[in-house]
């Protein structure tokens, strides 16, 4: 999260795979193929299969220097605090196996002790100023605040089935 001054931070939160796990459930469900370069199945070979996707490996956003940030951000959030590694994990989206042993890493800087307030407001802004002079650019996070306050004004619609799962 980048605090900014006068408007609502810019938040980013990602996934350092391909594409998220839960699109490859979302098409297991729904019996659809999922496009090749999102995951390799158990024997390591790419698939189209999101079954097969989902009982092997999410493949790395950005090839090799994804693999690599990956990689660091695995480190961090399991290394550092002795949790486990995502290949020991079972899902957290099914009832199977193990109880994953999540760790979660926070980083906090003090901008004031660095450049200085002042200096790293301007500098937010004027990245963000030139991002938003490009036509379709829109700010991480800004889109999922957007929705909250609109589900709060609002509220939100839920399907029939859905309803009846959360009734169980």
């Amino acid at each position: 999260m980048f605090p900014r001054k006068h408007e609502a931070p810019i938040s980013i939160d990602l996934s350092l795979s391909e594409v998220a796990r839960g699109k490859l459930m979302v098409a297991a469900r729904d019996g659809k193929a999922i496009p090749k370069g999102w995951a390799l199945d158990k024997h390591g070979r790419h698939t189209t299969d999101p079954k097969a996707g989902l009982d092997g490996s999410m493949l790395p956003a950005g090839g090799v220097k994804g693999a690599m940030l990956a990689m660091i951000v695995e480190l961090l959030v399991t290394a550092l605090t002795g949790a486990q590694m995502g290949f020991e994990a079972s899902s957290f989206f099914v009832d199977e196996g193990n109880k994953p042993r999540i760790g979660q890493a926070f980083l906090a800087i003090d901008p004031g002790a660095l450049a200085g307030t002042d200096v790293y407001n301007e500098r937010i802004e004027t990245l963000l100023a030139a991002m938003l002079g490009d036509d379709g650019v829109r700010l991480p996070g800004y889109r999922r605040l957007d929705l909250s306050r609109a589900a709060d004004r609002d509220g939100i619609e839920v399907s029939d089935a859905v309803l009846r799962e959360l009734s169980v």
